[in-house]
């Protein structure tokens, strides 16, 4: 977890989970030293995520439209 970013702060105002957006990234996170790895924590740029729901039943409406 990191502090959020302008998108994830009015959802969750403590933290946001680390998101790793390339090949590269998750090769680092998963091989490398600890000294390296680390400088992969932080927020993503606010452009870098939107959100695509919002509400209560988000997530019955996302699985029953996987289903069709």
């Amino acid at each position: 977890m990191t502090s959020p970013n302008a998108v994830v702060e009015p959802i969750h105002p403590r933290a946001m989970p680390g998101i790793l957006m390339t090949d590269e990234e998750r090769d680092v996170w998963m091989r490398a030293p600890w000294v390296e790895a680390q400088a992969l924590q932080g927020p993503l740029p606010d452009d870098a995520l939107r959100i695509v729901m919002r509400g209560a039943d988000k997530e019955d409406r996302a699985a029953a439209a996987r289903q069709r």
